[in-house]
C-alpha cells in the first residue's frame, strides 16, 4: 500500500505520523471544547463530536463521540470500527464531497490538550519478549537458567493496576517501597533506586466475553481494537525484594504510561508478521492461523534535566515470542471474561543486540555497565528530573503509521512517612 491523498495538506507527506493511512483514535480539549473524541489527520484532530452532531457522520442511534473516551465506539462491535474507518477515509479522502463542512471541524494539534484515549477496564502485562526475558533470567539465575520451565509453552503475565494508567506527558513521581541491599539483615522504606522504564506496545480488547466462555487465537485477534506505545515504569530494587513467591506488586503498581493515540488493527494490517518458530509446538488453542504480530520499529530516548535529548536503544514490536491475539486467548482461556477497555502490555520488547534493549535494567546489566551521555554524565537507572520518551512507528512505501509520544518526566518521590 502507498500513501493516500487527502484535502488535509499536512497528512500528505512521508514524515507525518498521521497520514489518511492512518487515522488514530484519541481525546482532546481546548481553551473552548470540552474533552471529547478526535481522529488524528496530519497535523490536525477531527472533531469527531462536533461531525457528529452536525449529522456527517452516524455509527448509532445514540451520540457515542461526544465523551472524554473510546468505549462506547469499542462496544459497538469490528462491524461498526470498519464501516468508522471506510467513513473516515470517504470524508478525509482527496475526492471527498463535504470539504467545506468538514474544514471548520478541523483541531490544531497545537492548540489542543491531548487525554488518555479511552477508560481502562482492567490491565494486564505480560513477560513475552524473549531476548529481554533471556537478558534478565542471565542477570540472576545464569544462562542455563535464564527462562523458566514454561516460558516456552506459555504467555506468561500478572494483572496490574489499571488505575495507575496515565497518559502521555503525565509527570511520575518516584516511588517509595520496601528495599533490602544484599548485605542488610532487615529491609529499609524509601525512595526507589533503581527506577526503569520498559518499552511495550498495548494492545486494547475492544469487545467483552462472558465468564466462563474461552476464545480462540483467531478470535482474539477480532476483538483487539487497537494499539498504543505503553511504558511499564518499574521501580527494580522494589521489585527485587517483593516479588518471591507472587510476582511483581507495587515496583510496577505506581505508574503505566501509554501514547494518546490508538492506532486501530486496520491501520496497521500491511505491517502483519509472523512470531518465531518454536522450539516446542504450542499447545492447539495458542496456535495462530496466520501473521498475528506487526512489524513496528520502537526507540527509547532520555533527556536529562536541561540537557539535550537522545537515543537510548531502538527496536522492533517482531521480536515478541507471543502476539497480543495469543496473550488475550490465554487470558480468556479459564473462563476470564474479557471486557471492553482491557489493556495487554506485551512485555519489554528487546532485540538480540544490545543497541535493541527495551530497559534501562538491560542496557547497563544490572549498574555493571553505565551508560554515557553526551554531556558526561552516565546512567544505569533513571534520575529525577529525566524524560524518558518512547516513539513508534510502521514504516510503509512513502508513509508511516505512527502513535505519537509515549513521554514521562520524573520527579522526587514524596517524603514518607
Amino acid at each position: 500500500m502507498t500513501l493516500l491523498q487527502s484535502w488535509v495538506t499536512s497528512a500528505n507527506t512521508a514524515e507525518t505520523d498521521f497520514p489518511l493511512n492512518n487515522l488514530p483514535y484519541g481525546v482532546f480539549s481546548t481553551a473552548s471544547l470540552e474533552a471529547r473524541c478526535g481522529v488524528a489527520i496530519g497535523d490536525q484532530i477531527l472533531d469527531m463530536a462536533a461531525l457528529e452532531e452536525a449529522g456527517l457522520i452516524t455509527l448509532s442511534d445514540e451520540p457515542v463521540f461526544d465523551v472524554p473516551y473510546w468505549n462506547d465506539v469499542m462496544e459497538l462491535g469490528p462491524d461498526a470500527w470498519e464501516t468508522l474507518r471506510a467513513s473516515l477515509i470517504a470524508l478525509l479522502g482527496a475526492d471527498a464531497p463535504d470539504q467545506d463542512q468538514i474544514a471548520p471541524l478541523l483541531v490544531p494539534m497545537a492548540d489542543a490538550e491531548l487525554h488518555m484515549p479511552m477508560v481502562v477496564s482492567e490491565y494486564t502485562d505480560f513477560y513475552a519478549g524473549r531476548h529481554h526475558a533471556t537478558n534478565v533470567g542471565t542477570m540472576f539465575r545464569g544462562a542455563e537458567n535464564a527462562l523458566p520451565p514454561n516460558w516456552l509453552h506459555i504467555p506468561i503475565g500478572y494483572n496490574g493496576r489499571a488505575s495507575t494508567v496515565v497518559v502521555s506527558g503525565t509527570d511520575i513521581i518516584r516511588p517509595n517501597g520496601q528495599l533490602k541491599a544484599p548485605d542488610a539483615t532487615v529491609p529499609s522504606f524509601g525512595p526507589c533506586k533503581r527506577l526503569d522504564i520498559e518499552l511495550e506496545m498495548g494492545a486494547i480488547v475492544g469487545t467483552s466475553t462472558q465468564m466462563g466462555t474461552p476464545v480462540t487465537t483467531a478470535e482474539a485477534d477480532e476483538m483487539i481494537f487497537g494499539y498504543v506505545i505503553l511504558n511499564d515504569w518499574s521501580a527494580r530494587d522494589i521489585q527485587a525484594w517483593e516479588y518471591q513467591p507472587l510476582g511483581p506488586f507495587q515496583a510496577k503498581a505506581f505508574a503505566t504510561s501509554i501514547s494518546p493515540w490508538i492506532v486501530t488493527k486496520a491501520a496497521l494490517e500491511p505491517f502483519r508478521t509472523s512470531t518465531p518458530e518454536r522450539e516446542f509446538d504450542l499447545l492447539p488453542y495458542l496456535q495462530e492461523p496466520g501473521p498475528m504480530l506487526y512489524d513496528i520499529d520502537l526507540s527509547i530516548l532520555i533527556q536529562p534535566q536541561g540537557g539535550i535529548e537522545e537515543m537510548l536503544a531502538r527496536t522492533n514490536y517482531n521480536q515478541m515470542y507471543y502476539s497480543a491475539a495469543q496473550q488475550l486467548a490465554h487470558h480468556a482461556s479459564s473462563g476470564c471474561a474479557m471486557n471492553a477497555g482491557d489493556l495487554l502490555g506485551s512485555g519489554t520488547i528487546s532485540g538480540a543486540e544490545k543497541s535493541e534493549r527495551g530497559s534501562l535494567l538491560e542496557l547497563s546489566w544490572g549498574g555493571k555497565e553505565p551508560i554515557t551521555l553526551q554531556d558526561g554524565s552516565t546512567r544505569s537507572f533513571i534520575e529525577d528530573g529525566d524524560t524518558m520518551t518512547l516513539t513508534g512507528h510502521a514504516q510503509g512505501d512513502g508513509y508511516r503509521i505512527g502513535f505519537g509520544q509515549c513521554t514521562g518526566k520524573i520527579l522526587p518521590a514524596i517524603a514518607f512517612p
